[in-house]
C-alpha cells in the first residue's frame, strides 16, 4: 500500500479550503437575470410543476443524480464508534468516489443517533431530496434492522454498501476464482471468519449465488457459532452450524474456501495446508489481513488469494461497485436496488476480468500485461470499462424485476451517455471503430516485435477491427506473445529476412527499382532496403498483398514516411502530403494541420493542406469549419515575420473553392469565441459557426499547440494522420500508446474501406 505520513494526510484535508468537497452551480449565475431564473422570481415556476406531477422534480432539480451518504459514525472504516464529526471526513470521501467513478453528486449527511428507529426517521424525512441513499458506517446489527425498515418503507434505492459492496465484489472474485480451479459453488465448504454486517451479506450473497448453507461455518471472537452457543443475536443465529467444531483451526480442515472480515494474523500457514486442493483464502481484514499475502502464498503453490490491500493482486474494494450500482439503479430512477440487481452486478464484474484489459489499466498500474488468471480475478478500480459494464447490468435487472420507473430504450445512446459522464465520450472514436468492424482490412504492422504493438494486434482482433499481419521474427514475437500471455491466435507472421522471403524480396526489389531508378536507386539498393521492414511493408500494401500500413513506434516520423512514398506515392489529385491530429476535447473532436510534415509552407502549400484536412474531416463525418490560426487578425499586423502566406492563401481559397468555410489570419481567442469574432470582425465567412478545423502557418506553432494540449491531458490525440498518400500509410508516434495504435488502425482501416468502394465505382 501507499505510504502515507500522518502530517501528508492532515495537509491533504486542510490546505486551501477544507475539507475535500463543495458545492458548485451547474446553470449560469453571474447577471441579475440568471439570479432571478435561479431564485425569486424565476424559480416559482419549476416548483408549481412539481407540486402538480411529483416526477417532475427529476426534470427541475438534481434529485435524480443525487446521492445521500448518511452515517452516525459507529463503525467507522474499522476505527470503530467515532462519532458523526469524525466520521465525516469519510463520508466525504465516498463522495469524491461517487463523482469520479460515476458522476454522482453527494452530500454526506452525518447524524448524532444511535437509536434505530430515531435514525430511521432521519433519513425518512430527508428522502425527498435524494435519488437515493447510501449507508455507511453503521455498526451490526442495527445496520440490518435499518436498512431493511428503509428499503421498505422509502420509494427510492436503500443500500448499505459496508454490507453488500464486499458481498458483490467478492461475489464476482469467488466465482472467477473456482473457475480457475474447476469447482462448483454448490460443491465447496466455505470457513468465515468475522460475523459483521459485511461477512454477514457475504455469505447471504454466496447462498444467492448458489453456495449451501450445511457447507458454512462462521466464526466470532468467540469461536464457531454452533449449537452450544446461547450468546447469539437473531442474526448470527441463522448461521449455526451443526457440526461439532469449535475454533477456526478445526473448521479449516478440508475446507475450499476461507473468507476474512476480522482482525489481522488469525490464520496460520498450518491452517492453510489442511485445506483442500486449489483452496481459495479471502483474507480482508484492513489495513492487514489475517494472513500477510507472502506468508499464504508460499504456503502452498496451488493457493487463489484475495485481500482488501492495493499491494497485493485480486483486491476487493468497493469502489468496483458501489458507484456503477447506484448509477444504474438512479438512471432507470429504480424504487430499490433489490437482490437482482446485486447478482447483476457480480455478473458483470466477473465477465469483466475475462476481456482483455485495455493498456491505459495496465499503465495504471505500472504491470505490463494483464490478463484473467491467480492473480487477476477482479477488474482493477481504474478500469474505464467498468462503468460500461456494471451500470447497464443493474440498470437491465431493474428493469427486468419491475423497479424501474424510468426504462432505457436505446442502449447504444445509454453507453455513450455514460462514456460521457467521465469525459470518455468519443464519438469519432466510436464511429471510425464501428465503420472499421463493417469491412475489416488486412493492416501492416512493421513492428510487430514489441509488445505494445501486439497488445495493439489483439485488441483489433478482438474488436474485429482489421486483420494484422505482423513482421518480424517469428520466433521473437512468440515469445513476447507468450511471456505476456496476449490472446492472438494463429497469427500471420511475415519474417521479411528469412530465406524463405527471399523471392518476394527481389520481385518488391525491381518494383521499387522500376520507381525509382531514375530518382538514385539502383537494383543493388532496392535490394538492400527491402531488408528494411518499413520499406518491404509498404511494398505489400503497394502489391495489394495488405491494405493498410502502420509503422513509426521506434523511429522517427521522417524515416518511416521516406519508404512510403517511395513505394507508395502520393495521391495523384494532391501534390504534397501533410499532417493532421485530432484532439478529442470534451466540446468536441478539434482537427489541427499541418502538425508534422511541411516546415515552412508557401501559400500554395497552406492551400493543399487546407483541401486534404477538409477532404479527411468531411471523411470523419464532419463539415468542416476552419481557421487560420496567426498572432494577428485579418492583416492587423505587417511588421517582419507577418503572415501574408496566409492571407495568399485565404485569398485562393475564396476564390478557387467557395464552399469551403474557411477564414482568417485570426488570433486562438478569436477563432474559439463566436461572439467576439462576429462583434469585432462581422465579415468573416465564419459568421455563427462554431470552428471545429485550424490550419497552422508553419510546422512549429502546430506542433508545440498539438503535443502541449496532449501534455497537459486537455484533450486525446489522435494520429498524426498522414494526408495525401495514393494508399492508407500512417506513422506512429514514437512510443504511442496501445489505444493510440489501435485508433490509427482503425482510420486506416476506414481509409481502406473508402478505397476500395471508389475502386469498385
Amino acid at each position: 500500500m501507499v505510504k502515507i505520513s500522518k502530517q501528508e494526510a492532515l495537509d491533504y484535508h486542510s490546505m486551501g479550503r477544507p475539507g475535500k468537497i463543495e458545492v458548485i452551480p451547474t446553470k449560469p449565475n453571474s447577471s441579475q437575470y440568471d439570479l432571478s431564473l435561479a431564485y425569486t422570481p424565476g424559480v416559482a415556476q419549476p416548483c408549481l410543476c412539481i407540486k402538480e406531477n411529483y416526477d417532475d422534480v427529476y426534470r427541475y432539480t438534481a434529485k435524480g443524480n443525487l446521492v445521500a451518504v448518511v452515517s452516525n459514525g459507529t463503525a467507522v472504516l474499522g476505527l470503530g464508534d467515532i462519532g458523526p464529526e469524525a466520521g465525516k471526513p469519510v463520508m466525504e470521501g465516498k463522495g469524491i468516489l461517487f463523482k469520479t467513478f460515476a458522476d454522482i453528486d453527494v452530500f454526506d449527511i452525518e447524524v448524532n443517533e444511535k437509536d434505530p428507529e430515531k435514525l430511521i426517521q432521519v433519513v425518512k424525512a430527508i428522502a425527498p431530496t435524494f435519488g437515493g441513499i447510501n449507508l455507511e458506517d453503521i455498526k451490526a446489527p442495527e445496520c440490518f434492522e435499518i436498512e431493511d425498515r428503509l428499503k421498505e418503507e422509502l420509494n427510492i434505492p436503500v443500500f448499505h454498501d459496508d454490507q453488500h459492496g464486499t458481498a458483490i465484489i467478492s461475489g464476482a472474485a469467488l466465482l472467477n476464482a473456482l473457475e480457475l480451479v474447476n469447482k462448483r459453488i454448490e460443491d465447496i465448504r466455505i470457513v468465515v471468519n468475522g460475523a459483521g454486517a459485511s461477512a454477514v451479506s457475504c455469505v447471504r450473497l454466496y447462498f444467492s449465488l448458489g453456495a449451501r448453507p450445511e457447507n458454512v461455518v462462521m466464526l466470532d471472537s468467540k469461536g464457531v457459532l454452533n449449537e452450544s452457543r446461547t450468546d447469539l443475536n437473531r442474526i448470527k443465529q441463522q448461521f449455526v452450524t451443526s457440526r461439532k467444531i469449535n475454533t477456526l483451526e478445526e473448521a479449516m480442515v478440508g475446507a475450499d474456501m476461507f473468507l476474512g472480515l476480522s482482525v489481522a494474523d488469525v490464520l496460520t500457514p498450518d491452517m492453510i495446508r489442511t485445506m483442500a486442493a486449489d483452496p481459495v483464502v479471502f483474507a480482508m481484514a484492513n489495513p492487514d489481513p489475517e494472513i500477510a499475502y507472502d506468508v499464504a502464498v508460499a504456503s502452498r503453490p496451488d493457493l487463489v488469494m484475495a485481500t482488501g490491500r492495493s499491494d497485493f493482486p485480486n483486491q476487493v474494494n468497493n469502489v468496483l461497485g458501489f458507484p456503477f450500482i447506484f448509477r444504474g439503479a438512479l438512471d432507470v430512477r429504480a424504487s430499490a436496488i433489490n437482490e437482482e440487481m446485486k447478482i447483476a452486478a457480480v455478473y458483470a464484474l466477473a465477465r469483466l476480468a475475462h476481456e482483455d484489459v485495455p493498456d491505459i489499466v495496465s499503465q495504471a498500474y505500472n504491470m505490463k500485461n494483464i490478463s484473467f488468471g491467480r492473480e487477476y480475478l477482479i477488474p482493477k478500480p481504474l478500469d474505464p470499462r467498468l462503468i460500461t459494464t456494471v451500470a447497464p447490468a443493474v440498470a437491465r435487472a431493474a428493469m427486468e424485476t419491475g423497479v424501474a420507473r424510468k426504462p432505457i430504450t436505446d442502449w447504444e445512446e445509454y453507453i455513450r451517455n455514460l462514456q460521457k459522464r467521465l469525459g470518455l465520450d468519443n464519438k469519432l472514436i466510436m464511429y471510425l471503430r464501428t465503420q472499421a468492424r463493417q469491412n475489416p482490412k488486412r493492416v501492416v504492422f512493421a513492428e510487430a516485435n514489441n509488445f505494445k504493438v501486439l497488445k495493439a494486434a489483439e485488441t483489433v482482433i478482438s474488436e474485429r477491427i482489421a486483420h494484422p499481419v505482423l513482421i518480424g521474427n517469428r520466433q521473437t514475437i512468440y515469445q513476447i506473445i507468450e511471456e505476456n500471455q496476449i490472446h492472438i491466435a494463429d497469427p500471420e507472421i511475415i519474417d521479411p529476412f528469412s530465406a524463405e522471403m527471399e523471392p518476394l524480396r527481389e520481385k518488391f526489389a525491381r518494383l521499387l527499382y522500376g520507381k525509382r531508378k531514375r530518382k538514385g536507386i539502383t537494383l543493388e539498393d532496392a535490394r538492400d532496403l527491402m531488408m528494411n521492414r518499413d520499406y518491404f511493408g509498404s511494398m505489400m500494401v503497394e502489391t495489394g498483398m495488405a491494405d493498410a500500413f502502420i509503422s513509426g513506434f521506434s523511429r522517427n516520423y521522417s524515416d518511416t514516411i521516406r519508404p512510403a512514398l517511395h513505394c507508395v506515392g502520393v495521391d495523384h489529385k494532391y501534390n504534397r502530403i501533410a499532417g493532421m491530429y485530432v484532439m478529442i476535447t470534451r466540446k468536441g473532436p478539434l482537427f489541427l494541420a499541418d502538425t508534422t510534415v511541411n516546415v515552412q509552407p508557401a501559400a500554395q502549400t497552406l492551400v493543399e493542406i487546407a483541401l486534404l484536412t477538409a477532404s479527411e474531416v468531411k471523411r470523419f463525418g464532419f463539415e468542416p469549419v476552419m481557421a487560420f490560426v496567426s498572432f494577428g487578425n485579418f492583416g492587423s499586423y505587417n511588421g517582419p515575420g507577418n503572415h501574408q502566406h496566409v492571407r495568399d492563401a485565404i485569398e485562393i481559397l475564396h476564390r478557387d473553392h467557395p464552399e469551403l468555410l474557411v477564414d482568417g489570419e485570426m488570433q486562438a481567442n478569436y477563432i474559439f469565441d463566436g461572439e467576439l469574432r462576429k462583434r469585432k470582425y462581422p465579415f468573416t465567412v465564419l459568421q455563427d459557426h462554431e470552428v471545429n478545423t485550424i490550419i497552422f502557418p508553419d510546422l512549429t506553432s502546430g506542433n508545440i499547440l498539438y503535443k502541449t494540449l496532449q501534455s497537459l491531458g486537455a484533450a486525446e490525440a489522435i494520429g498524426p494522420i498522414l494526408l495525401g498518400m495514393k494508399k492508407p500509410v500512417h506513422v506512429l508516434q514514437m512510443e504511442s500508446s496501445v489505444r493510440e495504435i489501435v485508433n490509427m488502425t482503425a482510420i486506416a482501416v476506414v481509409d481502406a474501406q473508402e478505397i476500395a468502394a471508389r475502386l469498385e465505382i
